[in-house]
């Protein structure tokens, strides 16, 4: 079956406005991120930062790096670093970096959602309830958004906070089919574009960790997109990439149906868009996945796992070590042209990970 275009282009028109969501959790202000401290712009010019998390073949953070031991691609061209900082464990950071949960009860089901406020509760209260940064909760569900606005390292008052906030039922179930697919996929992306306007207002760096397994991706046979849709989707995709960048954000998927979902096929379907959109008549509604956002924004896709706890501290080991970078983006030659990202480090057996790439403005 086919599917009108002009459905598509009627989901991404439903969010394009999202400043409310910002306005209504309320920020004091807007307040200059911590980082620009090191480096003079996350966004805005051609002045570049990405934060890097540097890791050995265990897994674990390396700290103790220098600037000498980096270096930058960008499209496979090597850019001189114009700044560095290290941030680890011994290093006060003023802001320090904050995670922020969202329990997604839009894309998961009441079991799903059962499990996930199960397992994070049991993270939040381990150690005493004593967390390594601030935290805050996101309860999204198909007819609100409630937000714990105020991070805070005490473990014990967001499980008390998990607690008292009652499970919703998802009303647009799979059932529905594409449909529901569609009012699933605008709420999911309207919630995550108000996030990142107001997270923009706060200082530092923020760890989005999304407990879901994910929005539906909407692409395959029978699904067309017109030109008119694929110039609002790619707009829609050099929005979300830059907004991130610029907030310091770096988003995380932790999919709570764990090895249950492991051998299904959707589960890696979304590596079929990893590779960064150049133009519009190439872009697919995937583009814009879960996943997807996160793999691209330097995070991680943690689905074949049942121990969502243990899943969780593996996401936030990213803020124990990482290295913030700068640079200058080259001049482009047309605007959203993008640049692919790579950062090598000069020691044995270590492997680098942050952003995939950026869109550059003439």
């Amino acid at each position: 079956m086919r599917v009108l275009s002009k459905i598509l282009f009627s989901l991404f028109c439903y969010f394009v406005s999202f400043s409310a969501f910002a306005q209504q959790n309320g920020s004091p202000g807007a307040v200059a991120p911590q980082s620009e401290k090191v480096v003079p712009s996350r966004g805005g010019g051609r002045r570049i930062s990405i934060d890097v998390v540097v890791t050995d073949k265990s897994g674990k953070p390396v700290p103790g790096l220098r600037q000498q031991d980096f270096a930058l691609l960008d499209d496979k061209q090597p850019q001189p670093i114009l700044s560095f900082h290290a941030t680890d464990e011994s290093s006060q950071g003023d802001p320090p970096v904050q995670a922020i949960f969202i329990i997604d009860a839009v894309n998961t089901g009441i079991q799903g959602v059962g499990i996930q406020r199960q397992q994070l509760e049991k993270f939040l209260r381990q150690n005493d309830g004593q967390l390594p940064i601030p935290m805050s909760l996101v309860f999204l569900a198909d007819k609100s958004t409630e937000v714990q606005p105020v991070p805070t390292r005490d473990g014990k008052a967001l499980a008390n906070a998990l607690d008292s906030s009652p499970s919703a039922l998802r009303i647009i179930g799979r059932s529905q089919g594409f449909y529901g697919g569609v009012d699933r996929l605008q709420i999911s992306l309207r919630a995550l574009d108000g996030l990142i306007a107001y997270e923009a207002r706060q200082p530092g760096r923020k760890l989005l960790v999304w407990l879901s397994a994910g929005w539906p991706l909407l692409s395959g046979p029978g699904v067309e997109l017109t030109a008119k849709d694929q110039e609002f989707l790619f707009s829609t995709v050099v929005r979300l990439s830059s907004a991130m960048r610029d907030a310091g954000i770096t988003l995380y998927s932790v999919d709570p149906a764990g090895m249950s979902d492991a051998g299904s096929p959707r589960t890696f379907y979304y590596e079929t868009f990893l590779e960064g959109v150049r133009s519009a008549n190439r872009v697919q509604n995937g583009n814009v996945g879960l996943q997807v956002l996160a793999a691209q924004s330097g995070g991680r896709v943690l689905n074949s796992t049942n121990d969502i706890a243990s899943a969780v501290a593996a996401c936030l080991a990213d803020a124990r070590t990482f290295y913030t970078l700068s640079f200058d983006s080259p001049v482009a030659d047309h605007p959203n042209e993008f640049h692919s990202l790579q950062v090598k480090v000069d020691k044995h057996g270590v492997t680098a990970r942050t952003r995939m790439g950026y869109y550059a403005q003439k």
